[in-house]
């Protein structure tokens, strides 16, 4: 077994040994390599300082690359030897019990950052040199010229000293020499370049401007000029410089020649483009990533009115699983191959494939018939993943969710249209997966609408946006008013009013039922006491009582009875005053830990009320084990009974219900009484109480005192 440093500073001083030993020999530096070591130590906690931090810090890892030009690190494969001691050895050695995964991907970051601040620090260093030569050659044109009335020998000791190229020519383009320097840049061992003219020296990579201000140089009309340019060697290869082009005259003033400064850029071309493709595509897949997709769309999106464009936006369906059960290595593989299945398909003029993160790829096609195209598209990317993969011996079957977006360029943002192309995929996972949707403005409105209230829903409760309203609980043997059911109303600040069943499940996603249940409990409890400190403590019908709803969030929540029972204790009111509604969908199948605090509240003389019964298919000898005192019935058995005469098989079905729940000690409780020939046909069927329009809609809580005390007046 290997033995490994003991603490930190020892893992740290290794990273440096390690770190020192591969950039050593790529070094310009008198230093030894001992030396050079402590020159790193320093640059190596600052990375390990950069890898733990809290917040990713990019300008100090970037900090980083450039002092290893200060360190004469300049040569690129330094950088190249840094970046691999890094990848390798950083996490190892400075990462401490960190996560692995998140230590790898900051470990990523922190490489990219410091290759742009080598890149960025050497490119100074060298616009620094280029400007002393530049300074040198222009204080050398003088000499230059003087040199050829007097002295020949001056100007050819800077001429052949310089470091740079220098070539010289007449104004007709004919080189008349050039230094060692050039003919090294070139490859060539020909002071005269093989007899060539300057404008022979064309690239098709020549900026617009290029010969322009050639023309105008060697006219008289400008003195100098600056340009990056390409040229091609004698062997093919492209030589890129840095061209500084000035003109020379005589004593008279009269132009004579051209000098040529170049300064031989190729190397650090290649750097920069291979960092660009770095920060512009996915280190795993090799596609495209997020934000090289965005500039292409925001191309797209920005083309003339003719121009239209089409969006795939693909996710694999239990993708998760696969990372799960084989592990991230196993999933990669799987991502690596679906996203070369992509490639693929997008290989016509105007499409691309992109990685956006994850699970998740972008398809994109441009031009003047994108209707027909993207459908086409989205067809040949679901055909492409029908092939299982084979990943570690298992043939993986790959499903995948898209929604397309397709419009004319200009009509929206890049965010706009992702969030569309979003929307629609999660519509067609809802739908079941491996399909693909089109979007629809509607349904984006309303996940958008939904997503609004989703947010403003903490807020809303801390403003004190929500009420309730009260639904009377009327007794059908006499018509008294026996109590009521709270209903939580939002009192949107754009939407207006909106009911429960446009916020609650929202909250019970959001997790936000809890604080907000408990708010409702205890409105709903003050109000009991209010009723009953005006009313007394029971009516002709018994006890005024408050029916609260409780979610199923609610009910599994710890803190149900404890806030229960702190809720009736701060107020004052008795547990029969209260009665706790639960769905009996939410009570299907439940265990004895589900129940258990239920049968605590209803020991304590809470009662509990099963909502919606007969809609959850439930087995009915489970009654016997529940702790509940009231069936409310659902009103899809009583709707028949709103004419006359009702439907003898909804007759049969509520009188066996109402036989069987009074076998059981449990009262009765109808939902959605609208007429009077209903409540007449439901007390004569037995049933105890009802709620509906009939007596009263829901309502601010002076409108239970008016029916309370019209009863109490007869």
């Amino acid at each position: 077994m290997r033995a490994e440093p003991d603490g930190p500073e020892d893992r740290l001083r290794r990273f440096a040994t390690i770190w020192s030993r591969a950039v050593f020999p790529a070094t310009s530096t008198s230093s030894t390599r001992i030396e050079f070591e402590e020159q790193l130590l320093p640059l190596a906690r600052r990375l390990s300082e950069v890898l733990r931090a809290r917040t990713f810090d990019a300008p100090e890892a970037r900090a980083v690359g450039g002092a290893l030009v200060d360190a004469h690190c300049t040569d690129p494969e330094a950088l190249s030897r840094t970046l691999d001691c890094v990848d390798a050895y950083l996490v190892l050695y400075c990462g401490d019990d960190g996560d692995p995964e998140d230590l790898r991907a900051r470990s990523a970051r922190l490489q990219h950052a410091m290759a742009a601040g080598f890149a960025g620090a050497l490119r100074a260093r060298t616009l620094a040199e280029q400007e002393a030569i530049a300074q040198a050659a222009l204080k050398a044109q003088g000499v230059v010229a003087e040199a050829l009335h007097a002295s020949e020998a001056r100007f050819r000791a800077v001429f052949e000293g310089a470091a740079i190229g220098i070539g010289i020519a007449d104004l007709d383009g004919n080189v008349l020499q050039v230094n060692e320097a050039l003919m090294r840049m070139f490859g060539v061992a020909d002071p005269m370049l093989g007899g060539r003219r300057a404008t022979e020296w064309t690239h098709p990579e020549d900026a617009p401007q290029t010969w322009r201000l050639y023309d105008e140089l060697v006219r008289g009309e400008r003195e100098h000029y600056h340009v990056e340019k390409a040229f091609y060697r004698p062997d093919g290869t492209v030589l890129w410089t840095n061209l500084t082009v000035s003109l020379l005259r005589d004593a008279d003033g009269v132009p004579q020649y051209q000098l040529a400064l170049m300064e031989d850029t190729t190397e650090r071309r290649l750097l920069n483009l291979r960092l660009r493709y770095e920060a512009t595509h996915d280190a795993l897949t090799g596609l495209p990533n997020r934000s090289f997709f965005f500039e292409r769309l925001e191309k797209a999106l920005g083309a003339g009115p003719e121009q239209r464009f089409g969006l795939c936006y693909l996710d694999l369906d239990g993708f998760k699983a696969v990372n799960d059960s084989l592990g991230h290595a196993a999933g990669d593989r799987l991502l690596v191959e679906v996203a070369d299945r992509l490639q693929a398909c997008a290989t016509a003029p105007g499409e691309m494939v992109a990685r956006l993160g994850g699970d998740e790829f972008v398809a994109l096609t441009t031009g003047r018939d994108t209707r027909r195209e993207v459908d086409e598209l989205a067809g040949r990317i679901m055909n492409a993943l029908l092939a299982p993969v084979s990943v570690e011996g298992r043939e993986l079957t790959v499903r995948g969710s898209i929604g397309i977006v397709e419009g004319a360029a200009g009509e929206r943002s890049p965010a706009e249209v992702l969030r569309s192309a979003d929307i629609t995929m999660y519509r067609a996972k809802s739908a079941g997966g491996n399909r693909f949707e089109l979007a629809d403005p509607e349904a984006d409105a309303r996940v958008i609408t939904r997503h609004g209230l989703t947010t403003g829903l903490p807020a809303a409760l801390d403003r004190g946006e929500f009420f309730i309203e009260y639904q009377p609980l009327v007794h059908l043997g006499d018509g008294t008013v026996s109590g009521a059911e709270a209903l939580v109303r939002w009192l949107h600040p754009q939407h207006g009013v909106l009911g429960p069943d446009r916020f609650i499940p929202l909250a019970e996603h959001t997790g936000l039922i809890v604080p907000l249940g408990r708010w409702v409990l205890e409105q709903s409890v003050r109000q009991a006491r209010l009723w009953r400190e005006r009313y007394g403590e029971s009516t002709a019908a018994g006890p005024m009582r408050i029916n609260v709803n409780l979610s199923p969030c609610q009910l599994t929540h710890p803190g149900l009875v404890q806030d229960t029972v702190d809720i009736l204790e701060r107020t004052g009111v008795a547990p029969d005053a209260l009665c706790l509604e639960v769905t009996e969908s939410a009570l299907i199948g439940a265990d004895d830990d589900l129940l258990k605090p239920l049968r605590r509240l209803a020991e304590m003389g809470v009662d509990i009320a099963l909502d919606d019964f007969g809609t959850g298919y439930s087995n009915l000898a489970n009654l016997r084990r529940l702790p509940v005192s009231v069936l409310k019935l659902d009103r899809s058995f009583t709707q028949s009974m709103q004419q006359y005469p009702a439907d003898p098989v909804d007759l049969k079905i509520v009188e066996g219900i109402v036989a069987l729940a009074h076998s059981l000690d449990l009262t009765v409780t109808v939902e959605g009484v609208e007429t009077g020939a209903q409540a007449e046909q439901l007390r004569v069927l037995g049933c105890d109480t009802a709620q509906g329009w009939y007596y009263a809609r829901p309502g601010p809580p002076d409108r239970l005192h008016e029916l309370a005390l019209v009863d109490a007046t007869g």
